[in-house]
């Protein structure tokens, strides 16, 4: 995650060093579909150990979340359409909120018996057609992955960037206020502390801040 807080604040310097003055002004600056995955790989899927892969593509305005699950012999991967509805990244508030706009999906799946398979099959058709609810929240809650409040999937990544000096230090200076989906990119929406970004940048060589952000080159995900 701290590549992408990089990222955003190497964007944001170089929007600002052609904006002649105009600080207080918000500015858009895009992140690509790729390193949005990347990031999804190193700061969520790395993390929780059923999960093997999460990843997405991003549309005008929505985006196809793919998550693979594997658990006692179980591998499924599921699908879902999801709306973004708020991104706000600053030192106080790193929270990103989605709204379920389709329901859950299985894209492919290999089960350890034939009863697992009438199983899962069974207990989606009791959560979509019976309860008239789709059991994406619950399972990506159980998982500890988010929280579902209002019937909206609130994905709130204080809880390990808090825990980070140098995040929060470099979310002092830089306020994502909110995002857009574009199709196969993600474009923020913010302004920054120039007096405390500069203050930072003028405290490093700016080759050691190049080879940083080189050396979090990604290959690219396999879209499904």
């Amino acid at each position: 995650m701290q590549t992408l807080i990089t990222n955003i604040s190497q964007r944001i310097r170089q929007v600002y060093q052609k904006a002649e003055g105009f600080i207080e002004d918000e500015r858009e600056f895009p992140l690509s579909q790729v390193f949005l995955n990347a990031t999804f790989q190193r700061f969520v899927t790395d993390n929780v150990k059923m999960l093997q892969d999460l990843h997405a593509d991003l549309h005008d305005d929505w985006l196809r979340l793919y998550a693979t699950l594997d658990y006692n012999g179980l591998n499924i991967t599921l699908s879902v359409d999801l709306k973004l509805v708020q991104m706000e990244l600053n030192k106080d508030t790193q929270l990103i909120v989605f709204e379920q706009i389709s329901d859950t999906q299985v894209i492919e799946a290999s089960y350890p018996s034939f009863l697992h398979k009438i199983a899962v099959k069974c207990a989606l058709f009791y959560y979509q057609k019976i309860r008239n609810d789709d059991p994406l929240g619950m399972i990506l809650e159980k998982l500890k992955v988010i929280k579902v409040k209002d019937d909206l999937l609130h994905l709130d990544l204080n809880r390990w960037l808090g825990k980070s000096r140098s995040i929060i230090d470099t979310l002092s200076k830089v306020h994502v206020n909110h995002a857009v989906l574009r199709e196969a990119e993600l474009v923020l929406t913010g302004n920054v502390n120039l007096t405390a970004l500069f203050r930072k940048m003028s405290e490093e060589r700016l080759e050691d801040v190049e080879e940083s952000l080189a050396d979090t080159q990604v290959t690219p995900l396999k879209q499904k």
